[in-house]
């Protein structure tokens, strides 16, 4: 009896590697060019080849298989608080900084520059998130530390430059620097004002910071923003790693966090034993400090988000164009089909959201409407992409089988990154409850919301219904904090709707429309109309 080749594999999909990332993603190139970045095109496409490449690829893995070591004590027996990182975290985060993904991000005034770096963050998360963290941490510190006087201009000058030092010293011998944040007491989570952590005023405008922190992130920086209780009340603090005469700052590492994913970044519990800390802002302040930091933070975890959705679709789609089941690859299977499609349209909702979010940030210092609707636009896109990623990764993950749940490919590492930026800077509730309070503050932002919305009537009717029906229940009716999520939720998808619709009617927005606001919704994904145009929406998803 003949025996089986066991090593004649066949029916496999070849590894999606070697391609473009930008070029594959029409969902992202469209809004780029929508949202007026189209000027930064040629170096998406750039970056987007470059991360689609095999050595990319394999820096991502290997950071995450070889997650940070903290290191407790030198070979004389001094303690010592430092992590050892694989090389290829330090590839990653080199990469991040020269692109002006952390702090030299300000130094861009183009149109459009925020837009192009939201687009370049969700190509790299594809590749690896947790590198990501001390980038968009450095990026929303620098608008606060630039209001902090004096003693942040040296800091600003090196978080502004896109160069990573890696190197554990003062400042003073550093040519750039990253920002880590802690503000998360065991005690209170979410309720960051029932924080602990005290400072007590000490000399030259410095505090002696005493208390701990349950989740201190990227705790490799060079400095941090902390909050703690002042005599005025709860401040936000700045927190180096080194005090002025050179010495390290009386940071103690406790443990680091053994994490569901992340695993590439360091997080940390720690303890602060009268630790020099300047204050930025106002004393009692500190809520109103940290959210603007929490501003730009919680765009790029809508944004992180849809890089790791998007890197998900593609491996599905790679694998339902290359194996066959029952005599048809699965990109031929109606059922499939179906579910693929409603995937893609997923992705397009998101990522056009998230770059729209970007350009309001971008006009926000020239444009008043922008800046009060980017108050709005960030809590929603914060709770609604976030929350839609692990269900839309665990779908795709399911169209690869059996070896989309083995350690060996990039889907298992996908979904355990998932459900963190919905919990990160503000869990569901919190974003949904912000919503509430825009709305209440101001009137106006709701009326100019409606009025860009408006903008795109008549090209849908299941989109005209949904936008009547919404403005008529936010204008008869009282808010109520256990309607938020249903709440926004909606707002979101008519918002996507819309700007899926501003290209004029296509069938891409129409299946859109009538698929997430119309009677025939699904709960799960793959109950698209057997109307729908099927085969358009794969192709501008398909990597190629």
């Amino acid at each position: 009896m003949p025996r089986h080749p066991v090593n004649d594999i066949f029916n496999q999909p070849p590894a999606l590697e070697n391609f473009n990332r930008f070029e594959a993603n029409r969902a992202l190139r469209d809004a780029v060019r929508r949202e007026g970045a189209d000027w930064a095109a040629e170096e998406l496409a750039a970056c987007g080849a470059e991360l689609g490449s095999t050595e990319w690829i394999e820096r991502g893995r290997l950071a995450n298989d070889f997650p940070p070591r903290l290191n407790r004590f030198d070979r004389f027996g001094h303690t010592v608080n430092t992590f050892e990182f694989h090389p290829a975290w330090h590839q990653c985060l080199n990469w991040i900084n020269q692109r002006g993904l952390a702090g030299a991000s300000w130094d861009d005034d183009r149109s459009g520059a925020q837009v192009r770096r939201s687009a370049l963050f969700q190509l790299f998360a594809e590749v690896e998130c947790g590198s990501l963290c001390p980038a968009t941490m450095t990026h929303g510190a620098v608008p606060v530390l630039a209001r902090a006087g004096g003693f942040a201009e040296p800091w600003l000058k090196l978080l502004r430059e896109p160069v990573y030092d890696q190197r554990f010293m003062p400042i003073e011998g550093k040519r750039g620097a990253l920002m880590g944040m802690g503000l998360t007491e065991r005690q209170g989570g979410s309720d960051v004002r029932a924080n602990t952590s005290r400072a007590e005023p000490d000399s030259d405008g410095w505090y002696r910071l005493h208390g701990h922190k349950w989740f201190f992130s990227a705790a490799m920086c060079d400095a941090f923003l902390v909050t703690a209780q002042a005599p005025q009340g709860l401040t936000c603090f700045f927190l180096p790693r080194f005090t002025p005469d050179g010495e390290e700052n009386a940071l103690r590492i406790l443990r680091d966090k053994d994490k569901l994913g992340d695993r590439a970044n360091a997080s940390a519990e720690v303890e602060f034993h009268g630790a020099l800390v300047r204050r930025v802002g106002e004393e009692g302040r500190g809520i109103a400090t940290v959210l603007e930091m929490a501003n730009y933070t919680r765009l790029d975890c809508a944004n992180g988000s849809v890089g790791i959705m998007r890197s998900a679709l593609s491996e599905a789609l790679q694998c339902a164009r290359y194996r066959k089941v029952f005599g048809k690859t699965l990109d031929r299977q109606p059922l499939m089909v179906n579910v693929l499609a409603d995937l893609a349209l997923e992705m397009e909702g998101h990522t056009a959201l998230c770059l729209r979010v970007a350009a309001c940030l971008d006009a926000q210092a020239r444009d008043p409407e922008a800046a009060l609707l980017q108050r709005l636009l960030i809590p929603i896109a914060k709770y609604w992409v976030c929350k839609r990623a692990p269900t839309v990764i665990a779908e795709a993950m399911e169209v690869t089988g059996g070896n989309g749940y083995v350690e060996t490919g990039p889907m298992p590492r996908l979904f355990r990154q998932s459900p963190l930026n919905s919990i990160w800077e503000g869990a569901g509730n919190i974003m949904c409850l912000d919503v509430l309070r825009v709305l209440a503050r101001d009137s106006s932002v709701l009326a100019l919301l409606f009025t860009q919305l408006e903008g795109t009537q008549g090209l849908s009717s299941r989109y005209d219904w949904a936008l009547a029906d919404i403005k008529q229940r936010l204008t008869s009716t009282t808010l109520h904090e256990g309607d938020a999520r249903w709440l926004v939720e909606r707002l979101a998808l008519i918002i996507q709707a819309s700007l899926l619709l501003a290209d004029g009617a296509s069938p891409l927005a129409e299946a859109f429309c009538r698929s997430r606001l119309g009677e025939r919704a699904g709960r799960a994904f793959g109950c698209l109309e057997g109307a729908t145009d099927f085969r358009t929406i794969l192709d501008r998803a398909m990597p190629v």
